[in-house]
């Protein structure tokens, strides 16, 4: 396995877009000041210390993964809602969708000894793609400093342009090597694998995971947020993590959008409101106007 450590500055949305166009991953360094990684980490310290260890083969049993941040630290919204990051997620997710919604925010420990996962692609827990279109991006945010030796995330470069392929040579993997601070952005589509911790110590960090808003997502948001916690939330962070309407009327509760779940007043019965698209809504005044009307098919009548 050839192990080769990424140093490349990605400055600006464009040059990160171009990198994760051309190889699926870009790695942006220096993305948030290292002191409000070390505060977020020390929120969610006693999270770490009380989870107990996963279970099963993909997850890894020598790892500790823990959901729902947003509720666990205030500073989880510098991270949601970074200028770049965002950007770099509608550049690539918005021309398939009317809204951007979270698909899981995960706190992730791996301990010495910890085996490397088995190659995958994230956007593989949906079962129909479609040929050039995204359904999700993931951002590694490390606590840790992430090095081969303690189970760096691995990427095979280019691999999303090799879809029909399961597994990759391992000699075509890189390690993506990163400081706290530092955030790796990579492709649904992006073959991928956590690796094995031959180091002493832990290898703590988080995945923002960002997919398509009509899409069911690996963390259902409702349940990570009910209401009672939701409404002392940011509404921006809400409005990401699935307290909006997709277009047309899906994700909603009792024919509303749910964001008005979130509002202090209006908790009694009230009727639907539709939430359409505005050529959902052009296509039904036209064909109320008369505007639209039946193909009737056929030939016209011939001349008797």
């Amino acid at each position: 396995m050839t192990i080769i450590a990424l140093d490349r500055l990605v400055p600006d949305t464009k040059s990160c877009c171009e990198r994760l166009e051309a190889e699926g991953y870009c790695i942006i360094r220096n993305a948030v000041p290292s002191s409000l990684v070390d505060r977020l980490a020390c929120d969610l310290e006693q999270d770490f210390a009380a989870t107990p260890h996963s279970v099963g083969p993909f997850y890894g049993e020598t790892t500790r993964r823990f959901h729902g941040l947003l509720r666990r630290s205030r500073h989880m919204g510098r991270f949601a809602l970074d200028p770049l990051v965002v950007a770099v997620v509608e550049r690539f997710l918005q021309p398939w969708c009317d809204t951007i919604q979270l698909n899981l925010t995960q706190a992730i420990e791996i301990e010495p000894g910890g085996v490397a996962q088995p190659p995958h692609r994230d956007q593989d827990m949906w079962p129909i793609h479609t040929a050039g279109v995204e359904y999700m991006i993931n951002v590694m945010w490390p606590f840790s400093a992430y090095r081969a030796e303690n189970g760096a995330t691995l990427i095979w470069p280019g691999s999303h342009r090799r879809q029909d392929e399961i597994v990759m040579p391992t000699e075509d993997v890189i390690a993506a090597e990163m400081d706290p601070g530092d955030a790796l952005i990579f492709l649904g589509s992006t073959l991928h694998a956590g690796g094995a911790n031959k180091s002493a110590n832990s290898r703590r960090g988080m995945i923002i995971s960002y997919s398509l808003g009509w899409l069911k997502p690996y963390e259902l948001p409702w349940l990570a947020y009910p209401p009672e916690i939701a409404r002392s939330l940011p509404r921006s962070l809400m409005t990401l993590a699935g307290y909006q309407a997709h277009r047309p009327n899906l994700g909603t509760h009792e024919g509303r959008c749910p964001s008005l779940l979130l509002n202090a007043i209006g908790d009694g019965a009230q009727g639907a409101i539709d939430v359409l698209r505005p050529e959902q809504e052009r296509l039904i005044s036209d064909y109320r106007a008369g505007r639209i009307l039946p193909d009737l098919g056929g030939s016209p009548a011939e001349d008797g």
